[in-house]
């Protein structure tokens, strides 16, 4: 099958955005982009034949004049449509599977403060097996960088990575995509003191500087062969004390994208963890979820 980028796409603006930033993802990567409608089946009894066919028409000049700009905006891109019937969630899920990076968009919930992620998105991020991203209207995305990020910011990717639970899938990515799209990649570590430190920690601040010390070093230690892998890619680097989705969702201010990991195993099953579920909801910047064992 030949290498493709997926767009779940429906009607709405964020949709719209999302085949863009996958047309330009597609164009990086030399892949072919591929256009997918879901249109909900069974329909319900009450609903005219001619309504149905109506719709049918109408998602599939969406499809037709979605590809025509893309076609467009990206001379040379190969891009396919596909309009399916079924339950959305399924149908996403599989088209995902094959892909090697699905996007959908997300509407924001209001002002800067997140997406608003449905049901079907967050099915499709908990069941498949290659990388999502949630994509918002441009201009929700620049209110949301201009209210907080530094003059002067240029692209710039954020990666949440979990000492304990590294992920060469979740490296690769992120590498991958600063490498592809000339940006720079900021990697953040969090890290927090034991229970057992209790009051202790209160009465000396200073108590776990060499906790903090050592999560500095891991997290250089875990980069050096991807930055030798990656020499183009600027990294810069932070381990910082503090819970990881605040520090991630400040990070996202003017970034470009957050990459996160979605930890699961075939045996038991994926799952959302909290500070992904808490990134995808309140990121100013789009979010891509990479599932890894």
């Amino acid at each position: 099958m030949t290498r493709h980028v997926t767009v779940g796409l429906d009607e709405s603006p964020e949709s719209r955005a999302a085949a863009q930033w996958a047309a330009r993802e597609a164009a990086l990567r030399g892949a072919a982009l591929r256009l997918i409608h879901v249109e909900e089946w069974p329909i319900t009894p009450e609903m005219p034949l001619t309504s149905t066919q109506s719709l049918v028409e109408r998602y599939e000049t969406l499809l037709r004049e979605t590809a025509d700009r893309a076609r467009r905006d990206r001379p040379g891109l190969e891009v396919t449509t596909e309009l399916v019937q079924g339950r959305a969630v399924e149908e996403l899920t599989r088209a995902a599977n094959e892909a090697e990076v699905t996007v959908l968009g997300s509407r924001g919930l209001g002002g800067v403060v997140g997406f608003l992620v449905g049901s079907v998105s967050l099915g499709v991020i908990g069941k498949v097996r290659s990388p999502v991203v949630l994509v918002r209207r441009p201009e929700e995305t620049e209110a949301a960088d201009s209210a907080e990020a530094p003059s002067g910011t240029g692209p710039r990717i954020v990666l949440g990575v979990d000492l304990d639970h590294p992920s060469d899938a979740l490296l690769s990515f992120a590498f991958g995509q600063a490498d592809r799209g000339n940006a720079a990649l900021q990697v953040v570590h969090s890290w927090s003191l034991p229970p057992s430190y209790g009051y202790a920690a209160i009465l000396d601040p200073g108590l776990g500087s060499g906790l903090g010390q050592r999560a500095a070093e891991g997290l250089t230690e875990l980069l050096r062969p991807w930055r030798a892998e990656f020499p183009r890619v600027e990294v810069t680097e932070k381990a910082v004390m503090g819970p990881a989705a605040d520090e991630l969702v400040r990070a996202s201010r003017g970034a470009g994208l957050v990459v996160v990991g979605r930890r699961g195993s075939r045996a038991l099953g994926f799952h959302i963890g909290h500070v992904a579920h808490a990134v995808i909801h309140h990121s100013a910047a789009p979010v891509a979820v990479v599932p890894f064992e």
